[in-house]
């Protein structure tokens, strides 16, 4: 039984790890693996939120030379201290939000049904704002003003509901607002350091007390999963996106929600 349980974790650490920063949504595809997995792990959701930290991580990787500018640029480079800036006053909708509705988003809509409806209204919501984006104003974050940064962290907000994709509703908001495609994907890549960061503090605080060690274990095994396969979407995103847009992720959740919801009722 240990052994499915450790294989299950490695599946849904991949599975994190390759959809947090598409806009597909990590925590309703989580959601749904549950489902289907049947995945017995810590009480309390803390393993889908803490292996979203692997992911984090690879972030901090993946950028370290371009966050270690930033921070050692605060003393005397004002475009180190405007991306700074943007990113926390981004987080900041989350973090409040997030801290109010915590208890009732867990309690009533971690479910496959509403994950399955979130996606495939998300897709659609894609494919039309690929159909909408005005022209690019801003190409760096370093030039993102605060009330800029602060309606993207409000459209991220949408992403409390599981299905949305915090990613995807961060990109798109951007994209809405005059970001091009590269600096919309990197700013919500930045902008899931602290969201995520203090989510998985704020489940680790609440349920604490009922962790073990066979729960640590779990979570370690999908944390690295996570973290190796986040860094190779990293990687590659930007390109993609680039060349393609997001139109194929559109289509994609529309497929997979509709393909959840039959197998939930048919």
């Amino acid at each position: 039984m240990m052994i499915d349980q450790y294989l299950d974790a490695t599946l849904m650490g991949l599975v994190e790890g390759l959809t947090e920063f598409l806009p597909v949504s990590s925590t309703g595809h989580l959601i749904m693996l549950d489902e289907l997995l049947g995945f017995q792990g810590p009480p309390g959701k803390v393993f889908e939120v803490v292996i979203q930290l692997g992911a984090i991580l690879a972030i901090c990787v993946v950028y370290f030379q371009r966050l270690w500018h930033v921070a050692t640029g605060l003393k005397d480079d004002p475009g180190a201290r405007r991306f700074v800036m943007a990113v926390l006053i981004g987080f900041l909708p989350a973090m409040v939000l997030g801290a109010a509705l915590h208890g009732v988003i867990k309690t009533l809509l971690f479910n496959p049904t509403v994950v399955s409806i979130a996606l495939i209204l998300g897709g659609v919501a894609i494919l039309l704002v690929e159909r909408l984006i005005p022209v690019a104003r801003y190409h760096k974050i370093e030039n993102f003003s605060a009330p800029l940064a602060l309606k993207i962290g409000f459209c991220q907000c949408l992403a409390l509901v599981p299905g949305v994709s915090r990613s995807g509703a961060s990109i798109l908001g951007a994209l809405l607002m005059g970001v091009d495609r590269k600096a919309a994907a990197e700013f919500s890549f930045f902008l899931a350091v602290p969201t995520m960061a203090g989510a998985t503090a704020y489940d680790l605080y609440k349920n604490w007390s009922v962790m073990s060690l066979d729960s640590g274990l779990l979570i370690l095994v999908g944390f690295v999963t996570a973290f190796i396969a986040a860094a190779l979407v990293v990687k590659t995103l930007v390109d993609f996106v680039g060349r393609y847009g997001f139109t194929p992720f559109g289509w994609y959740r529309i497929a997979i929600g509709t393909g959840m919801l039959a197998f939930l009722y048919l």
